[in-house]
């Protein structure tokens, strides 16, 4: 009697087919031999290799190598930009490695987080991100950051600013984060522009440049999580890049929004007040990848919209100007700096 199978069964067997050949052609995409990448198939291996995100874009990895092999940079001279519009979607890899693993994927990279190309960057550039119980994420971020970053031959330093609290209560600062971690920067280097940046948003196009044009800059525009569609017009978080003489002239985030909400629809409200216009890059090249995560209603503001409504009235009574923080701790981690901050 013939052995006919269930059509769900035939419909599984078909659909494991096509993720096998996928999977083998990204192997041997990478450069890894037919055998091995086999081999890497039948083990947990292959879990680290396949990026869960864009696996038709190009690889970090592979971008380093390029560089390493084509690029010969004279010291002294300006970095090249030819190259930044060549490579535009990326694959991401969003499973979270230890930070010993990452340390040899990214060992360009010097103490504190930082690295600087041999010929003369465009821009010296803090990255600063707020943070608070997601290690995971930060291994991911890492990972992703210091590639790219390298690709785009800028000089920066990463840093963390982690919120400690003594109370289990107290709500995430976001924006009073921001501020430290601006105030904190300026005191280690003269950066010329900070990119403030969620540590679960991962950028998916290389051509996102992260040098800081000559206005703010919302880069995020099109983020996963919100089916990549801008929500709405003057929606200014995520991702922000700013000139250091503009963020001052804004007064830098509020401090004010504890909790979940509020404080970038109040930059928005600073950056028009101050008569500055703000750019945001083409839709497809502001894609990012956000990490899953929950905000529950216990993280959330539960005043950020009655603070909204004094927006315009606080712009010079509430920033930069009015920030108070106590450093816990401050270390040159091998893969960025770590500041430790209890806030009031």
């Amino acid at each position: 009697m013939k052995d006919e199978k269930a059509p769900e069964e035939v419909r599984g067997r078909e659909e494991n087919t096509v993720k096998t050949s996928s999977l083998l052609s990204f192997l041997e995409g990478l450069g890894i031999p037919i055998n091995k990448a086999r081999i890497m198939m039948a083990s947990d291996v292959s879990k680290e290799v396949l990026p869960r995100v864009n696996p038709n874009g190009i690889s970090l990895t592979k971008l380093m190598e390029k560089m390493d092999a084509e690029f010969d940079v004279e010291r002294g001279t300006p970095c090249p930009t030819s190259h930044l519009n060549s490579v535009g979607l990326l694959a991401v890899y969003n499973n979270s490695l230890k930070l010993e693993e990452v340390e040899r994927e990214v060992d360009f990279v010097q103490k504190g987080g930082q690295w600087k190309p041999d010929c003369v960057p465009r821009k010296k550039v803090a990255i600063v991100v707020p943070f608070r119980d997601r290690q995971e994420h930060l291994n991911i971020f890492i990972r992703h950051m210091h590639k790219y970053l390298r690709w785009q031959m800028l000089e920066y330093r990463i840093f963390i600013i982690e919120q400690v609290t003594g109370a289990d209560n107290e709500r995430f600062n976001r924006g009073m984060l921001m501020n430290v971690g601006f105030s904190e920067a300026m005191k280690v280097g003269n950066f010329t522009c900070v990119i403030f940046h969620d540590v679960d948003l991962i950028p998916e196009d290389a051509r996102n440049d992260y040098s800081c044009p000559s206005s703010p800059r919302h880069m995020s525009t099109a983020v996963s999580r919100m089916d990549y569609i801008l929500k709405y017009e003057t929606l200014f978080g995520g991702v922000e890049g700013f000139w250091v003489e503009h963020y001052r002239h804004i007064n830098g985030f509020p401090n004010r929004f504890w909790g979940w909400g509020g404080e970038d629809d109040d930059l928005y409200v600073r950056i028009t007040e101050r008569r500055l216009s703000f750019t945001r890059p083409a839709h497809m090249i502001g894609r990012y990848t956000m990490l899953d995560h929950t905000h529950t209603e216990e993280q959330e503001n539960p005043l950020r919209h009655e603070e909204l409504r004094r927006s315009e009235a606080h712009i010079d009574a509430d920033g930069l100007n009015t920030l108070t923080y106590n450093v816990m701790e401050f270390q040159e981690k091998p893969l960025y700096t770590l500041i430790s901050v209890s806030l009031q």
